[in-house]
Parts: C-alpha cells; structure tokens; sequence
C-alpha cells in the first residue's frame, strides 16, 4: 500500500474510506432551534450511558452546544436522529453551511424530545436526547460528551431484524451518502 504524504488532502482521503453512519444532532441555544449533520457520533458507554459527537468550532451549531464558557460549561442537551437511508435530503441540507436558521426545519417531519424539548426527526431509525456532561476541545472540533437521557426506535422496526428490507441507516463513504441495502 503507497504512502501518502501528511497533508490535509491525505487526512481526508484515508478518513473517507471509513465508512460511517449519518445523525442529525439537534440543540436549541437563545430561543432557535439548531442541527448539523454529523458522522463522528459514537456510544461511549453503559454505565453510565454516555455518547459523544465531534463539532467543528467554526459553526453556529458549535456555539449553540458548546458555548463560549469554555471545556467546563457542559449542561446543554441535544438530540441524535439515526437517519435512514430515505433521509439523504436531511443529511444534504442540514450539513449544509450558511442555510437559514429560521424554517430549518419546516421542509422535515419532526416533533419534540419528552425529555429535552429538543427537535428530533421523524424519518430516523432511532434518537437519543442528551444532556453535555463535558467538552473537550480537540483541534479544530469540540468533542461533546453526553448522558443519554432518552432513548427511542422507530415502531415499525421492533418486531422486525436489520436484515429485513426496510429501515437500513444512512451512511457515508467515500464523501458519499450510501446505505447497506444495496
């Protein structure tokens, strides 16, 4: 296998061929509700049960989670939507930089976490409600560390298996959205 230089360009490259799964994280910061797509989420643990999502500090989402007070000014909560893979409109606009944040949301079926208030999107496989218990500036990102506070599946998947035909995830590969059904 060749080696690549140590540039940002071969950074990406080699990162893209990890194939990942597709969330919409959702926060409501100053009376707005906020989202960004993301693939860096992950479960962290059990006990107790903890996830995190990895933010670019150069976003109004980052503002909006993570504040300005810092790496000790967690308490925030926010909202993870497993997207399936009929979601790619999702995942395309709100991983888009500079949309409106006024009716962000309008074109998405959504409703509000019982826990949190925070958005969470219809059209997932399944969502989580957190509350921040840690920031922890890493790079040019903060990693957000969360307590899962509420967890849900979509319905129509409780008596089915993955390997059945609907409700695949979203995921992303090669800087392309993909789905494992096919």
């Amino acid at each position: 296998m060749p080696q690549l230089p140590l540039t940002d360009e071969s950074f990406r490259e080699v990162a893209s061929r990890y194939a990942t799964g597709v969330v919409v994280v959702t926060t409501t910061a100053d009376g707005f509700d906020h989202a960004m797509t993301a693939t860096s989420f992950a479960t962290v643990s059990l006990d107790p049960m903890l996830a995190l999502v990895c933010v670019e500090q150069e976003t109004r989402f980052h503002d909006a989670l993570c504040g300005s007070g810092g790496p000790d000014s967690g308490g925030n909560t926010w909202g993870v939507s497993v997207l399936t893979e009929q979601a790619v409109p999702a995942a395309s606009w709100f991983a888009t930089k500079g949309r409106p944040l006024h009716g962000q949301f309008d074109r998405f079926p959504h409703y509000r976490g019982p826990q949190t208030g925070t958005i969470l999107l219809e059209d997932s496989i399944a969502t989580m409600e957190l509350r921040t218990t840690g920031l922890i500036p890493s790079g040019d990102h903060t990693i957000a560390l969360g307590e899962v506070l509420s967890l849900s599946v979509s319905e129509e998947l409780v008596q089915r298996t993955p390997a059945e035909d609907s409700g695949w995830p979203l995921t992303y590969w090669a800087r392309r959205y993909r789905n494992l059904s096919r």
